[in-house]
């Protein structure tokens, strides 16, 4: 498990939302009365992006469940704090309500409402942040639909559209990239002939005022698509940057200058 830094050592900063995950198991079933389970580990598929990011940044990753629990007002203090924003494998809802609302010895008898943080991100944009919205089963429109990134507030602050379906492709034998500006500075000087297949991505359309820099060869679906909102930039990537269905991209030569450059993008540093 990755420790998380006490202090930071770099002057500015980045949110990773997402890509954690508890392990557990073995499980061993021994007698028709019961299973018995053995170990668990709590693992940061993140580590590989987070390492390429911390040569220009320092990063502070949270896990699903800690968004969740985040007190009302936390998030806002952490995007004051960030020049970007990662939002990988995050379903919609975990920035919804707050675990306490639904303790009955913590309520009182009155109405309770806080901001919609899926609101604060859309304003934070619009006032010059920059958003990386990455891609994976619980991504975009996700696994049986039940991502809701489609349905929800942030969705007018995307460069694409997701669709109301589950929008997974998925191939074991991979998909592979076709650049179409190679001389944006997302995805300027990076090997692209030597992309490694990937073995799946969230199907989505571009908005008219998206720009699509990279898309899948064998489908022609978008990859890679950027746009603004307000004063902010925002960059899609519909694959995910950690396995599963990046297990081979991590070993991309131009792995970390991709991301360095698109970090730099959305910050307007290029």
């Amino acid at each position: 498990m990755r420790a998380k830094k006490e202090f930071r050592s770099k002057e500015e900063h980045v949110l990773y939302l997402g890509d954690w995950v508890f392990h557990v198991g073995p499980t061993f079933i021994e007698t028709p009365f019961g299973t018995e389970t053995k170990d668990a580990d709590l693992h940061f598929y993140g580590e590989r992006l987070t390492e390429a990011l911390e040569y220009l940044v320092d990063v502070t990753p949270l896990a699903n469940w800690e968004l969740y629990r985040l007190e009302p007002g936390k998030l806002e203090e952490h995007l004051e704090q960030s020049v970007s924003l990662i939002i990988s494998d995050v379903e919609a809802k975990c920035f919804h309500l707050y675990p306490s609302f639904f303790d009955r010895a913590r309520r009182e008898n009155k109405i309770v409402t806080f901001p919609d943080r899926l609101n604060v991100i859309k304003e934070w944009i619009n006032d010059g942040g920059g958003l990386m919205m990455l891609g994976g089963w619980l991504s975009f429109s996700g696994v049986q639909a039940k991502s809701g990134w489609g349905r929800s507030s942030l969705k007018d602050a995307l460069p694409v559209d997701c669709l109301l379906i589950e929008d997974l492709v998925e191939s074991s034998a991979g998909f592979t990239a076709e650049v179409l500006v190679p001389d944006h500075p997302v995805v300027k000087g990076l090997a692209w002939d030597k992309f490694p297949p990937i073995f799946g991505y969230n199907e989505v359309n571009e908005k008219p005022e998206g720009q699509v820099l990279v898309r899948i060869k064998e489908t022609g679906h978008p990859l890679v698509v950027v746009g603004e909102y307000g004063k902010g930039r925002v960059l899609t990537y519909m694959s995910d940057p950690a396995p599963h269905w990046g297990i081979n991209f991590e070993l991309w030569e131009s792995y970390d200058q991709f991301w360095q450059q698109s970090l730099n993008w959305v910050k307007k540093k290029n």
